[in-house]
C-alpha cells in the first residue's frame, strides 16, 4: 500500500491543520510555511497527483477549486490582488504529489516569480 501524502493525512484528520474551508469536494487550510502574509492551500479531497494527471472528467472539480480560491480571496480581503500558483513536477517545485493551489496575498508580488 502506498504511503499517504501529507495532504491525504490532513483530509483524513491524521494531521491537524488550520482549516478555513471545507465541502464535499475540497479542503482549504493555511500553509505551515507561508510565503506571504496570506498563504492558503486549496486541495481536492480526491487524490490527483498533479496537474499533469487531471483528466477531462476532472473539469468540474478543477473549476470548483478555482471558484473556491476566488471566494476565499474575497473572504480574506485580498482586495489589492492575489496570486494563485500550481506547481507541476519537481522542477517547478511541487513537493507534495497531490494537486494543490497556493493562494498568496497580503503583499505586492514581484515578477518573474522565481
Amino acid at each position: 500500500m502506498a504511503q499517504k501524502t501529507v495532504f491525504k493525512r490532513i483530509i483524513d484528520g491524521d494531521i491537524p491543520a488550520r482549516i478555513i474551508y471545507q465541502d464535499d469536494l475540497c479542503l482549504a487550510f493555511h500553509d505551515v510555511a507561508p510565503q506571504a502574509p496570506t498563504h492558503v492551500i486549496v486541495i481536492p479531497k480526491r487524490e490527483i497527483p498533479s496537474l499533469d494527471e487531471v483528466s477531462d472528467d476532472d473539469a468540474a472539480l478543477v473549476g470548483h477549486l478555482v471558484v473556491v480560491v476566488r471566494k476565499l480571496a474575497g473572504q480574506l480581503q485580498l482586495d489589492g490582488g492575489y496570486r494563485v500558483v500550481v506547481n507541476c513536477g519537481p522542477d517547478a517545485g511541487q513537493s507534495v504529489d497531490h494537486l494543490h493551489f497556493h493562494l498568496l496575498g497580503g503583499r505586492p508580488m514581484s515578477w518573474p516569480p522565481g
